[in-house]
């Protein structure tokens, strides 16, 4: 393993070593051979990279990191522009956004207090790929909700 490579605390890989795919692999396991394998597996239980995938891609998460995305805003400019999220869970997410290193909080000793969230430069690596995912989930929605509508003309399932 590579010197520089991150260190996982509270995963511990099942064997050092590439893995070889199995006859039921998939594209990514199978990609994954091809090069450095890293100890990091969202799909184990108990990797840390899960949680923070689930950070990043929860209903807030990718709202929120892409809403800071374009400069340092304060927590109610953030609310405002997060339509919907609630003061508890804003301030939930932006903790576990910063956890993960994806956002920095300044405060600033004024009075009123003031409080500045901003990406870091790990976040905008996130935010650039979320963008791409928002602007194809926009560009699809006629086929998407032609889908839904052809759905609940079924009945649904």
């Amino acid at each position: 393993m590579d010197a520089t490579a991150p260190t996982p605390k509270a995963h511990t890989p099942a064997a050092p070593g590439p893995k070889a795919p199995s006859r039921e692999a998939s594209g990514r396991e199978a990609a994954r051979t091809e090069e450095p394998c890293s100890p990091y597996d969202v799909f184990a239980r108990h990797c840390p990279s899960r949680q923070t995938l689930e950070h990043v891609t929860g209903r807030w998460g990718s709202l929120t990191l892409t809403a800071i995305s374009d400069s340092t805003v304060r927590f109610n400019e953030l609310r405002r522009r997060v339509d919907g999220v609630s003061e508890k869970m804003l301030s939930q997410t932006l903790h576990a956004l910063e956890r993960d290193g994806l956002v920095n909080r300044r405060s600033q000793g004024t009075n009123p207090p003031r409080v500045d969230y901003c990406l870091t430069p790990l976040g905008h690596d996130v935010v650039r790929r979320l963008r791409e995912l928002f602007d194809l989930v926009e560009g699809r929605m006629p086929e998407v909700l032609a889908a839904r509508e052809a759905y609940d003309a079924r009945g649904g399932r």
